[in-house]
């Protein structure tokens, strides 16, 4: 029995349901389903019986549900009374890919610091991939990345935005006026590329490989205003975000749609059996419902 376990069946109780409890707690709902039925073995209960659409809890699973309930208070009261005798409170180690940071975070940490004063949060810049690999090894609590990986699955997470990668360059470029791009056009372009541990790159290298060609790459950088520095200059080319073209238009930069187009998804991850803090939950709550209110794309991206 782990505090988890009992936290996704008390929140699965009160739900009355798997996939509403799922939603809730940012986790699949194969994840909630599993730990209730862990717990049915380790007790030897069957824990809730179905009427129609909802979960209705047994006797047995009203006792259980009632000394949990108990246990899940005490120990967030635990949590908080020694949070506060605590003379340095750990900060949220927030993980996010340069690209990102420029788009996603400045607006939102300031609209949380001001909700929240008393939560401090870490931001580190690492690209998508090794920003996956510190969470699972609890050097991150939690990072913002491009959801288009392999093994995004060993993740939590929660989908921010739909957005589509587009090729930037100056509007004095050759290509500035067209409307969208192929992958023969972009090869015989100088590009500048983010560096390796970048999702982007793995999308964009299997998509020129899958059509035949090998993208020009005269530099690869972490930071988007040298990369931006190569554009300005009419000679090169580089991959941003949709959500981001709007912020460098007065820049000179304009962003062209690939043909056919590469479509991502941006979110939150986190590691899975890791216990969410207070403060961690707070922080995952707001940012979900800041994106709803503040959407990246005002236009959607499907076809």
């Amino acid at each position: 029995m782990t505090l988890n376990q009992l936290r996704y069946f008390c929140t699965a109780s009160r739900c009355h349901s798997i996939t509403k409890a799922a939603e809730e707690l940012y986790v699949t709902q194969p994840t909630v389903s599993v730990a209730i039925r862990d717990l049915e073995i380790e007790f030897g209960i069957s824990l809730f019986y179905r009427k129609g659409n909802q979960l209705i809890l047994t006797q047995e699973g009203e006792a259980l549900y009632e000394k949990a309930t108990y246990i899940l208070q005490y120990c967030t009261e635990l949590q908080a009374d020694y949070s506060s005798m605590a003379r340095v409170k750990p900060p949220l180690r927030i993980g996010i890919p340069p690209m990102l940071s420029t788009v996603f975070f400045p607006e939102l940490l300031t609209a949380f610091r001001r909700e929240h004063p008393e939560i401090a949060v870490v931001l580190e810049e690492y690209g998508s991939v090794r920003a996956c690999n510190l969470v699972q090894d609890d050097t991150l609590d939690l990072a913002l990345v491009n959801m288009e990986q392999y093994n995004i699955d060993k993740f939590h997470n929660a989908v921010l935005a739909n957005d589509q990668v587009v090729f930037c360059v100056s509007k004095d470029h050759r290509l500035a006026d067209k409307k969208s791009v192929t992958t023969k056009e972009m090869s015989k372009e100088d590009m500048v590329f983010f560096n390796a541990d970048s999702v982007q790159n793995q999308l964009l290298k299997t998509r020129f490989e899958m059509d035949g060609y090998t993208p020009n790459i005269v530099m690869r950088s972490s930071q988007i205003y040298t990369t931006l520095q190569f554009v300005k200059t009419g000679k090169y080319g580089c991959f941003l975000y949709t959500s981001m073209t709007d912020k460098f238009a007065s820049s000179g930069i304009v962003g062209i749609p690939l043909n056919p187009p590469v479509r991502v998804k941006i979110g939150m991850v986190w590691k899975k059996g890791k216990y969410i803090s207070g403060d961690m939950q707070k922080f995952l709550n707001f940012t979900r419902m800041y994106y709803r209110e503040h959407p990246l794309t005002q236009k959607s991206s499907a076809p």
